[in-house]
């Protein structure tokens, strides 16, 4: 890590020099990937579809609309045609949506590929904003400015790769995210004024409300309000008072919101397809009438060891070194109570303990999800917007013990991520 760039009196611009060259690397790889014809023709296919023939199949927008890309795409410029793109949250096509609408009504953007262009520009804007909101988290929790920088490069470098970059929903769903945590980390601080933490815990819930519209696995960050709902509650029924009864209630409306990120998508696909002439879809009559589930399990498969079988083992295979260092890095933070990183590394202030041990039960809790319910391959993206193992990494890197299992761990992030760039801008699998 001496290799790495850093200026202790500015770390800011230090990080935005890695962002850059790392984004340039990557980027690289994508556009002179030549590994003969495409895999699949979707991209080629969609590009003639929505724009026309003559698309240059070597664009950027052509190299980073890949997978899942096409889909969100398909739905910012044309809407939810299909019952099966329910799968893909709608969050990034409003999002794409709202940045090109005014600019096409003034007249600023035309041409093509404005879809793909703007969500590539978005998604590249989050993911900074993410190793920003996660330099200043760790900063908050730890109080050590190398252990924040190392952290934030990490993310910087993140197995996620070319997905951070594309028209994909991984990089808002991180910035949201890590911006969550810092506004929850905020409001736990007892010292501030009590307007203020409640400003921050609802500010914290709406900020994990719109991750949640971004990617689903979202709400497993409403754990960190049930959690402090809970002490907070134990505390009022201890000895009741205004500002404590205002604080429980910012974090029931706090968690309200996160859930409110996956409820109301589900409400506007339930009018649609529950309420009217025709004859309304399976779904509609089940007690939770979620067209998410039912269109993850009915057009991809997902769902509770549907994904154990002999000729995913490769895929396993292939996620099981981010699988390994998130369940190692969450157990090993929830055994030490969530009082810090492991030996030698800052220890947590009392008040944030809590809060750490969550994250990492949270983070825990994904993998586990990713094993037995998920196409666990995504795993490798997932796990970007998960920040215990970024520091956990970054704390074994500064201990003389531990500095070669951290070695290790930089060492396959940064060749994962090459390779999977050229393999995803060549439409090859994994995704």
């Amino acid at each position: 890590m001496k290799l790495i760039p850093y200026d202790e009196a500015r770390p800011l611009r230090s990080l935005l020099v890695v962002f850059v060259a790392w984004k340039a690397f990557l980027l690289a790889i994508a556009l002179g990937t030549t590994v003969g014809h495409d895999y699949d023709t979707s991209t080629s296919l969609f590009f003639e579809h929505m724009y026309g023939p003559g698309v240059n199949a070597s664009t950027l927008a052509t190299k980073l609309t890949r997978w899942d890309s096409l889909y969100f795409m398909q739905a910012a410029r044309d809407g939810y045609v299909y019952e099966q793109q329910w799968a893909f949250g709608a969050a990034l096509p409003v999002a794409v949506q709202a940045v090109l609408r005014p600019l096409k009504a003034l007249h600023l953007v035309g041409g093509e590929a404005l879809e793909p262009l703007a969500a590539i520009g978005l998604a590249s804007l989050a993911h900074l904003a993410a190793v920003l909101a996660l330099h200043r988290l760790a900063l908050v929790l730890f109080k050590s400015k190398p252990l924040a920088y190392v952290a934030a490069v990490l993310h910087i470098l993140s197995p996620a790769g070319l997905f951070l970059s594309a028209p994909c929903p991984e990089s808002p769903f991180v910035c949201l995210s890590f911006i969550g945590n810092l506004l929850f980390a905020t409001g736990l601080r007892p010292g501030a004024v009590a307007w203020k933490r409640i400003l921050a815990f609802l500010g914290a819930g709406i900020s994990f409300g719109l991750a949640t519209s971004f990617r689903s696995n979202g709400l497993m960050s409403g754990l960190l309000f049930a959690v402090e709902a809970t002490k907070c509650l134990l505390a009022f029924l201890r000895h009741p008072t205004f500002s404590r009864l205002a604080l429980l209630s910012s974090l029931i409306i706090g968690g309200l919101s996160i859930a409110a990120g996956s409820a109301v998508p589900q409400a506007v696909a339930w009018l649609r397809y529950c309420k009217g002439d025709f004859e309304p879809r399976p779904w509609c009559s089940r007690l939770v009438p979620s067209i998410y589930t039912f269109v993850q399990a009915h057009y991809w498969n997902n769902g509770f060891l549907r994904y154990w079988t002999p000729n995913q083992l490769p895929l396993f295979l292939l996620a099981s070194p981010v699988l390994t260092l998130l369940i190692k890095s969450g157990l090993e933070v929830s055994f030490n109570s969530g009082r810090g990183l492991g030996q030698g590394a800052p220890v947590v202030e009392a008040t944030h303990r809590t809060f750490l041990l969550t994250l990492a039960v949270i983070q825990t809790l994904v993998a586990i999800l990713a094993i037995t319910n998920f196409h666990v391959q995504i795993i490798n993206r997932l796990s970007s917007g998960y920040p215990v193992w970024y520091w956990w990494v970054a704390s074994n890197l500064s201990n003389d013990k531990t500095r070669k299992t951290g070695s290790i761990v930089v060492v396959f992030i940064i060749m994962y991520a090459g390779i999977q760039g050229g393999l995803f801008a060549s439409f090859l699998p994994p995704a």
